[in-house]
């Protein structure tokens, strides 16, 4: 049997990420970073969820995303409500979850064709 590695329709893809680094096409990545399937930030300031505050997701958000994914590292856990609110009042979804996580659902939302923008907590 012939196995081929069919390439994503989209530029960025994520092969893997956990709370030390992300791998972005073949590209590892040690610090915070943005994804969307046109666009790679690196070096998004932010690193604590906890802390996260709405002008933190600006640069996600200027992507015109319908969805945000919040990579918040190796466990799940979620943004101060009114950082959430910053999303939810200008219609766009926001979902926190592990790296890992993330890393999947963006793939399977960019491959559906989807406005998919993630922010992943690296550090």
């Amino acid at each position: 049997m012939q196995l081929n590695f069919e390439r994503p329709d989209y530029e960025f893809s994520l092969r893997g990420a956990d709370g030390s680094h992300a791998l972005v096409n073949d590209r590892t990545l040690t610090r915070s970073f943005i994804v969307a399937p046109d666009q790679l930030v690196e070096d998004w300031p932010a690193r604590d969820v906890a802390a996260l505050a709405p002008g933190d997701l600006e640069p996600l958000l200027a992507l015109q995303p319908e969805v945000v994914l919040l990579g918040t590292g190796a466990t799940q856990a979620f943004p101060p409500a009114q950082t959430a609110a910053a999303c939810l009042s200008r219609g766009i979804g926001l979902e926190a979850m592990t790296n890992s996580a993330a890393a999947r659902t963006f793939n399977v939302l960019a491959a559906e064709g989807r406005r998919v923008v993630a922010g992943f907590l690296i550090g």
